[in-house]
């Protein structure tokens, strides 16, 4: 479980975002995905502030906790179509003597880019930066930087549909270049009660260039699937989130001398459920 040290520091890490500018938290969601501007904002500024709570923070199908609960937050800045983002989150890489980066407790992603649309398809172009303060990464550098190329629109009512790529020239843990494709839908239902309901989903494929990527991240294989799947409850600003995730990562690999792969100590990218709880300003 994370201590009371890593939940001062990871409440501090999302003080930090507050102030500076970040992307809404959810595991289903894209973490980096601004906010589309009000229609009628023109060029004015826009802002918006978000704190969460999770029992296991996912991401690409991996726990970064070790499958325990961790906090969240963030915001954002906008001007037209230009935005600003800062977010964190606390972490667990199991700490292990001599093992590179495993004594990371806080992740902060600082990110920026455009949101231009034409027609019906609203269009994102960005950059992401993943740091992660304080890590002892004397094998490989945890810290990269992705350039990210999206688009999504309402393909029917209530219904919207994205696809998004992501593509960094030198992945986590110094690993080479790497690619992620991720298309995700979304479909809103009425009102129930208090509750707005939605139902939504990702399906995410990765892949890497070198041995290195291929042993820490598929077991071996080229690439490897993740997606998943979950209902959103909102009320006024406040949303609660129950996630499905699953990856297609092999668990035993008799060359790599692997048997738990997907279901050791760190680094899960077995099936989960995960609950999510987030506030967003205004």
């Amino acid at each position: 479980m994370i201590d009371s040290r890593k939940l001062a520091a990871v409440w501090g890490a999302a003080s930090v975002a507050l102030l500076a500018s970040s992307g809404a938290a959810f595991a289903g969601e894209d973490i980096y995905a601004a906010p589309p501007p009000p229609a009628d904002s023109g060029r004015k500024f826009t802002y918006s502030f978000n704190l969460a709570g999770t029992s296991d923070y996912v991401f690409r199908g991996y726990s970064q906790t070790a499958r325990n609960p961790t906090a969240q937050g963030g915001a954002d800045v906008t001007y037209g179509i230009l935005y600003l983002g800062g977010w964190a989150s606390g972490l667990e890489f199991g700490d292990q003597p001599n093992v590179s980066g495993s004594d990371a407790q806080v992740e902060i992603d600082w990110y920026g880019g455009v949101t231009p649309t034409w027609g019906p398809a609203n269009f994102d172009f960005g950059v992401i930066y993943y740091t992660y303060p304080g890590a002892n990464d004397f094998a490989g550098e945890l810290d990269y930087v992705e350039l990210k190329a999206g688009v999504s629109g309402e393909i029917l009512p209530k219904l919207t549909a994205g696809f998004t790529t992501y593509w960094s020239p030198d992945y986590t843990g110094e690993v080479g270049s790497a690619w992620t494709l991720e298309g995700k839908a979304a479909y809103e239902f009425h009102q129930v009660a208090m509750f707005t309901p939605t139902i939504d989903g990702v399906l995410g494929w990765q892949t890497g260039n070198n041995a290195n990527w291929k042993a820490l991240f598929a077991n071996g294989d080229d690439s490897y699937l993740y997606w998943n799947i979950g209902l959103a409850l909102a009320v006024d600003n406040i949303t609660f989130d129950m996630r499905y995730w699953d990856t297609n990562v092999s668990n035993s690999n008799a060359a790599l001398g692997t048997t738990n792969f997907c279901d050791g100590g760190v680094f899960q990218c077995d099936s989960t459920f995960v609950f999510t709880a987030k506030v967003a300003v205004p």
